[in-house]
């Protein structure tokens, strides 16, 4: 993903998350800018149909990673582009090593088992976490892979 994508982003994440307050333009600039976030976008035909990231938080024994946002353009749901950007996402976050955590709206059915494929499982909920819906999140965790990531 590259700074020019930050608009589309927006404009996604207004479709997306309408009640759960949106990333803005500014804000996947700040995302992009920090040098510990990861970002990835998916096209088709010059279009950005979705979008990434994942921060990879410290070193060695206390390496961890967090999945910041996956958003996908609802006309190209249900075509895998979803699965594809979490899969880019994992395999920073097997490099870097450790646990990968994210945040989920406990309503969010298909991301809850597109998690739950890659071995995510649930281990606390965060209530009224998304603002200002006062939807309650899932916070999942996906043990450490770094030993079978390829080299």
């Amino acid at each position: 993903m590259v700074t020019a994508d930050a608009a589309r982003c927006a404009e996604l994440e207004s479709v997306l998350f309408p009640g759960d307050g949106p990333w803005t333009e500014r804000a996947f600039l700040s995302e992009l800018a920090a040098p510990h976030n990861h970002y990835f976008a998916a096209r088709e035909g010059g279009t950005l149909l979705g979008y990434a990231g994942i921060a990879l938080l410290g070193r060695g024994d206390s390496a961890e990673s967090e999945v910041h946002t996956i958003g996908v353009d609802p006309a190209a749901h249900r075509r895998g582009i979803g699965g594809k950007l979490l899969d880019a996402l994992l395999r920073e976050a097997d490099c870097h090593g450790g646990s990968v955590f994210l945040e989920v709206r406990t309503d969010n059915t298909p991301a809850i088992e597109l998690y739950a494929r890659e071995g995510f499982v649930v281990v606390g909920t965060r209530r009224n976490y998304y603002q200002p819906s006062g939807a309650d999140a899932f916070t999942m965790q996906r043990p450490n892979r770094r030993a079978s990531a390829p080299a």
